[in-house]
């Protein structure tokens, strides 16, 4: 795994837990998705569609989820 591929994914488990509103929440998983996506499709040759397709799906999962089906723990 190159260096790049390692921040990316260290970034996306920081970020993982953002957001305590709906939209919060959105906006978070669609950037989460769209760099999973990013790294996923570079992999498979095309990062602009992996990044579209992951935050699209990101977003939508952070906006159906509620805070009670999200459980964290203490943080």
């Amino acid at each position: 795994m190159n260096r790049s591929a390692i921040i990316g994914i260290s970034a996306l488990l920081l970020l993982s837990a953002c957001g305590t509103t709906p939209g919060q929440r959105a906006l978070s998983g669609g950037a989460i998705g769209a760099g999973g996506g990013a790294i996923i499709g570079a992999l498979a040759g095309s990062p602009a569609i992996g990044a579209a397709i992951g935050g699209g799906l990101g977003a939508a999962a952070g906006a159906v989820t509620t805070p009670n089906q999200i459980d964290l723990g203490n943080m």
